[in-house]
């Protein structure tokens, strides 16, 4: 499978693409969150517009499939590093490796536009999700609150390019 997902290469998505069909792989994917973090993802928040203006100011990377995307990931160039947010995997396609594809590819973004770093946060609750992205290379480098909490609500993590 490692050999099928190397030659995967992700495809930017324009603005005026349309995104329901990332924004419905973005909510299959992160249903199991709900009940789970506290507060909820941003995502609840979100719909196919709000991703396209996300794709004019950020990056919006896909692993397409025959029936749709696969995987997809937003990266946003910040001060001192890249931004990956939204990664997502298709419960169709895990095990393949699509999301060490999408990492892989994020690290080759900030390379490009100069960026020391990609950096990431995920959800205090989803302790899974941190295992995964230190097994993929990443550093915890520390937590946050979201306003309104006195206790950290995510953590953060970091790789060097």
């Amino acid at each position: 499978m490692a050999d099928f997902a190397s030659a995967i290469i992700p495809r930017r998505m324009g603005p005026t693409e349309d995104m329901g069909p990332v924004h419905t792989l973005l909510i299959q994917t992160f249903a199991y969150m709900e009940g789970r973090i506290d507060p909820p993802s941003s995502l609840d928040r979100m719909d196919a517009e709000d991703l396209a203006r996300q794709a004019a100011l950020s990056e919006i990377w896909v692993i397409d499939g025959p029936e749709g995307p696969l995987a997809c990931m937003i990266l946003t160039p910040q001060r001192d590093t890249l931004y990956l947010g939204k990664l997502a995997v298709a419960p169709v396609a895990r095990g393949q490796g699509l999301a060490r594809v999408m990492v892989k590819h994020s690290l080759t973004r900030a390379r490009a536009l100069g960026l020391p770093s990609v950096s990431l946060q995920t959800r205090m609750e989803l302790v899974e999700n941190h295992a995964t992205f230190v097994a993929m290379g990443f550093t915890m480098t520390g937590t946050t609150a979201h306003p309104g909490f006195d206790r950290p609500t995510s953590v953060s993590f970091t790789q060097t390019v």
